[in-house]
């Protein structure tokens, strides 16, 4: 006669069996629940890293530093930060002396318009006045100037004296920065914050600079 397991009345309603190591149970279970949220944060670790910004990201709005040691007067360089263009200005002893003389055509020749640094509220808008640091957009609609130091060409008049011309909207600043009368464009170019490193080394975005 064969013979058959039979469950006891205890199993059936679900309660422990006698010969079952509960120890056991409890450390399987455990382990489940350990290796399961393992599972979970491993998979959470790509989407919070999602939100943490990039190397590159960071370093976009950090300061740069710009070399301008071979930068020869009456040339301007171009460099970027934060996204924006930078335009570098070594003026010529001509030049800067030649700025006063434009304030009757200008909208805001003393720069009260807080569009710089208070260490660039003065005639020249810079540190010194041969070198000019300047955000290379136009403050009508966002357009890119063009650095025309040429001095009377046929295009832009007798009276230009050299100075950025924008070729979106013909808005015109001088080589200070500082926006014409009658054209589009109602403030001079913003200067971003700067200091010097050195007398050839830049440093542009040095947020302290600009809180001093």
């Amino acid at each position: 006669m064969s013979e058959q397991t039979v469950a006891s009345p205890g199993a059936m309603n679900g309660a422990p069996e006698s010969g079952v190591d509960l120890r056991r149970r409890r450390f399987l279970t455990g382990a489940a629940t350990v290796v399961g949220g393992a599972g979970v944060a491993a998979a959470m670790v790509p989407f919070l890293s999602y939100w943490q910004p990039s190397a590159k990201t960071r370093a976009a709005g950090a300061p740069i530093e710009v070399d301008i040691g071979k930068l020869a007067e009456g040339q301007m360089m171009t460099v970027e930060w934060r996204g924006m263009p930078i335009y570098v200005l070594r003026r010529t002893t001509s030049t800067v002396a030649e700025l006063a003389a434009l304030d009757g055509g200008l909208r805001d020749p003393a720069s009260t318009v807080d569009q710089q640094p208070k260490y660039a509220q003065n005639a020249y808008r810079s540190r010194t006045p041969e070198v000019f640091v300047a955000v290379g957009i136009c403050t009508h609609l966002g357009c890119a100037p063009t650095f025309r130091p040429d001095v009377a060409p046929a295009d832009l008049g007798a009276e230009w004296k050299g100075g950025f011309f924008c070729p979106c909207h013909g808005s015109r600043f001088d080589l200070a920065g500082r926006v014409f009368k009658n054209v589009p464009a109602p403030t001079n170019l913003l200067v971003p914050p700067y200091t010097f490193l050195t007398e050839t080394r830049l440093l542009i975005g040095d947020d302290a600079e600009a809180q001093a």
